[in-house]
Order: C-alpha cells, then sequence, then structure tokens
C-alpha cells in the first residue's frame, strides 16, 4: 500500500523514518518501545537522554526536547505537562513535559518490528514441530474422551496445534522456495558450495526421514479425529466466542458461527497438509518430493565445481580471462587479432559447403563474401547430414504393449502379495502357510527392513518401510519356537516371531 493511499495523519507517523535525523528518532522511539515492555507510564526528556543508545554523541538537552517535540507533531508521541516536580510558583510556569507514546506510534513500531523480524529471519525444516503436532494430536484425542471434555485444556491444546503447524507450513514453504536460488547463487563460489553442500545434504535427508515416518502417524491421528472433529472445533468456537462484545441472541450466535468457520478453515488446511484425498496429494509428500529433487540438483552443482577444481573447460572462466585480455590490449589492432582468433573468424572454406560464387578465394574476408547457408544438423552436432534417404521409423507398438503387460502384470502380483500379508493381524511366522513367488519376495524385504533396526534377538521391533506405505511390528517368540515356511523355491525356517503387517 503506498503512502497515497493512507490516511494523512497516519501516513505522518513514518515520517521520522525518512527524516534528515532518523538516526536521532528512531534511538528516542526505541526507549519508549522499551518503556512500553516495562510497562512504565511516562518518560522525561532526561530519562531519554540517560537510555536511548545514541548512534553518535549524545545530543544536548534541547536537541533531544526539539526531536521529542517533532515526534508529538507527527502523531508517534503524545505530551502533558509534568507537575510531579514543581516546588516553585517559577516551576509550574516553565515549560515541563511528560511524554508516551500514542496507539498510532506503537502501531507503527510493531509494524518496524515485524519487518526487521521478516527480513532477518531464517526459513528451516522444523523436524521438531512434526514431533510437537503428534503429541497435540494425541493430547486432543485424549482430551476429547473424556466426559465431559476439559473445554479450557482442548482450548489451548487446539490453539498450540494451530500456532505450531502455522510455523511448520511457514517455515517449509519459505525454506523450498529459496532452496533453488540458494544452489544457483552458490554456484559461483566454490569455497562457499563445498562448505555448504555436505550440511545441506545430510539437512535434507535428515528432515526427510523424520517427513516420512512422522506424516503418517500424523495423517492417522488426523483420520482418528474425525468423529470429534465437529465437537472439537464447536468447543473452541464456543470458547472464543465469549471474548466478543456483549449482544443480542443472535450476534452471539453469530460471533461463535464466524469463528467456528474459521476454526474449520484451519483444521481443512492441517488435514489437507498430512491426508491425502482422490484429487490432490498431500502437501507433506509434496515437500519431501520438492526436498528429494533438492539433493540431487545440489550434487550436480558440486559436480560442476570438482570439474572446474579438476581443470576441465570451464567457459564463463575461459570468457572471463578473454576479457582480461582484451583490457590488457596494447591497441586497437591486437585487438582484433585477439577477437578474430578467440572466435575462429578466420576463412573456413575446408568445411566444404557450397559457396554462391566460385570466384571467391580462401583469402576472401568473412565480411566481403556472400552468405553460406548452414545446415541445422551442422550447426547444432558439428556434422554433415549423411548422403542418402533418411532411416526408416522403426514400430515399437508391439514392445510397448509387451512392456506395459508386463507392468501390469508385476504391479497385480505385488498388490496381490501385499492383499496376501497386510491383514493388520498378529499372526504367527509358522501360521503363515504357503507363499507364492511374489508375496515371498515381499515378505523377504519387509522382513529384512524390520530386522535390520533390531539390537538384541529378544527385541520386539516396528519399522515404516522405505516407500512409507506399510508398518511392519515383529515380535520374537520364545527361543525354543520353530517356523518353516513353504515357498515355490523351497522351504524358510527360523526361529518363530508374531508378525503384523498394516497399510498406512
Amino acid at each position: 500500500m503506498s503512502s497515497n493511499s493512507l490516511p494523512r495523519a497516519a501516513a505522518a507517523l513514518f515520517s521520522h523514518v525518512m527524516a534528515d535525523n532518523a538516526p536521532l528518532y528512531r534511538a528516542i522511539l526505541d526507549v519508549f518501545a522499551a518503556s512500553k515492555r516495562q510497562f512504565r507510564l511516562h518518560l522525561r526528556p532526561d530519562d531519554v537522554l540517560i537510555e536511548a543508545a545514541w548512534p553518535d554523541d549524545p545530543p544536548t538537552l534541547d536537541a533531544v526536547q526539539q526531536a521529542l517535540a517533532q515526534l508529538v507533531d507527527w502523531g508517534n508521541l503524545q505530551s502533558q505537562p509534568d507537575t510531579a516536580r514543581v516546588a516553585t510558583i517559577e516551576d509550574f510556569y516553565r515549560k515541563r513535559l511528560l511524554y508516551r507514546m500514542t496507539s498510532g506510534g506503537e502501531a507503527v513500531e510493531a509494524g518496524l518490528q515485524a519487518f526487521v523480524e521478516a527480513l532477518a529471519r531464517r526459513a528451516e525444516l522444523q523436524s521438531v514441530a512434526l514431533d510437537d503436532i503428534r503429541a497435540r494430536l494425541i493430547s486432543l484425542g485424549q482430551l476429547m474422551r473424556e466426559a465431559p471434555p476439559d473445554a479450557a485444556k482442548v482450548h489451548g491444546a487446539l490453539r498450540d496445534l494451530v500456532h505450531v503447524f502455522e510455523g511448520l507450513a511457514n517455515n517449509a514453504e519459505a525454506f523450498m522456495a529459496g532452496l533453488a536460488r540458494t544452489i544457483e547463487l552458490q554456484r559461483a563460489e566454490a569455497s562457499a558450495v563445498m562448505n555448504f553442500k555436505t550440511r545441506l545434504i545430510d539437512y535434507l535427508q535428515r528432515f526427510i526421514g523424520d517427513l516420512v515416518t512422522r506424516s503418517s502417524q500424523i495423517a492417522e491421528l488426523l483420520i482418528d479425529l474425525r468423529p470429534l472433529e465437529h465437537a472439537l472445533l464447536q468447543l473452541a468456537a464456543e470458547r472464543d466466542a465469549r471474548n466478543a462484545a456483549p449482544g443480542d441472541f443472535e450476534m452471539d450466535v453469530e460471533a461463535v458461527g464466524a469463528r467456528l468457520a474459521a476454526w474449520r478453515e484451519r483444521w481443512a488446511g492441517l488435514t489437507r497438509w498430512f491426508v491425502s484425498d482422490g484429487r490432490h496429494r498431500a502437501q507433506a509428500d509434496l515437500l519431501r518430493a520438492s526436498a528429494l529433487s533438492a539433493i540431487p540438483r545440489l550434487l550436480q552443482a558440486v559436480s560442476l565445481l570438482h570439474e572446474r577444481r579438476a581443470g576441465r573447460s570451464d567457459r564463463a572462466a575461459d570468457f572471463r580471462r578473454l576479457a582480461l585480455w582484451f583490457a590488457d590490449a596494447d591497441s586497437d589492432d591486437h585487438a582484433h587479432r585477439l577477437w578474430r582468433a578467440a572466435f575462429a573468424l578466420a576463412p573456413a572454406r575446408h568445411l566444404g559447403l557450397a559457396v554462391a560464387d566460385e570466384k571467391v578465394s580462401a583469402t576472401t574476408p568473412w565480411r566481403d563474401s556472400p552468405g553460406i547457408s548452414v545446415l541445422p544438423k551442422l550447426r547444432e552436432q558439428g556434422v554433415l547430414p549423411t548422403r542418402g534417404a533418411p532411416p526408416r521409423i522403426l514400430d515399437r507398438s508391439a514392445e510397448r504393449r509387451l512392456l506395459a503387460a508386463r507392468v501390469a502384470a508385476e504391479a497385480a502380483q505385488t498388490e496381490a502379495a501385499r492383499q496376501r500379508l497386510a491383514t493388520n493381524v498378529d499372526t504367527r511366522l509358522s501360521e503363515l502357510g504357503a507363499l507364492d513367488v511374489s508375496s515371498f519376495r515381499l515378505f523377504l524385504t519387509l522382513l529384512g527392513e524390520a530386522l535390520a533396526t533390531q539390537r538384541h534377538p529378544d527385541e520386539p521391533v516396528e519399522r515404516l518401510t522405505g516407500d512409507g506405505t506399510l508398518m511392519v511390528h515383529l515380535k520374537p517368540l520364545a527361543a525354543h519356537t520353530h517356523a518353516v515356511i513353504t515357498t515355490d523355491w523351497g522351504t524358510f525356517s527360523g526361529r518363530d516371531h508374531l508378525l503384523r503387517i498394516r497399510r498406512t
């Protein structure tokens, strides 16, 4: 919004920022902002002179009083007579003033502080916020299942949840928006990229791992809270409406409805962030894909740096060196010779191209010779096209159909194996029965991922698969138990376990 669209009095509140003595005015207003935080009502000019952090030498008391009077004219401050120190008639008639910030001055200070914080804020991927969201959803579920639910606790937990989620979403969006620019800007600084790449890759990988684990758990908690969603938001809206100004019955109902609509909008945003529907992917999945795609781009930037350090050709470095040579040229003739040598501006009749005029010799300058038609393949690839008819285009439709059929068959086998194993029921390995090839391959993959995290043979483990679609819970049974699984490849045997596999 431009200053022309603001009321004149409101625009005057910002006059001190562009004034000639802006540092002096800012030092004074910083003192008043600090006094506001300390719950001090008024300040005298001598208090301002002592407490302010002046950018240069401290001004005189008269200069401070003049600056205070100017801020009163702009509307940032307001003054009133100071009668607390009056001891004589002369003191009473002498001009003594107390100063305090106006509501407009406080708004300007709050806006400038928010502006400075926004510029200084570093966007980040908040892995801790995922744990906080999960913990608050668990707390909300427990509070809503109490009879009756505690409105104050539910409202507080819901406000904390929304606050944490807004911080996570805003920081993640800002981080991913600036990540590509960061990589591009860092490409020109070799030392900066080499110091930056390892920490950034580790940072992204750690967040992606936390996001895969926590997002599925948060999605399950949100789905479990759907039967209680209306009651939860209604409870928060009614408690919010208590702060509304008193009115008639219709105004009270309207206040509750407005707050309920706001809570529903926040809750819908939270749900869309973690739970996918039939039309859109969850924002957490999109964030994970964006973070994963950033790692190869960063590695590509690093590989370019390695190539530069290895002494390979670098066009940007060559042009910079050529510019230095041009700057060091003794005369225009030397610069022209350098230009012709650098860009190969010499006769090139050896290419064998057809010249319109056969009388043109190889020593004829380019500017004096007729034009030559250059074929696109020669321009793009540096080679002339072969003579003869163009090659025939092979029909690959049969091979594509065969590949599509194989992919469909493999997908069907994989889904059948998932249906066979992902039953969300505790099953002993000895009771699995016979497994076909697809089911046995999936079983070995899940078993390997679960056992990879087991620290002791008797320790139960729970592991989310790498693609984030299955949760495997494996609990060892007694050491003397034995399980045998029959497959198309033979028998698989070992210690018996209790297995539960569920879809996420």
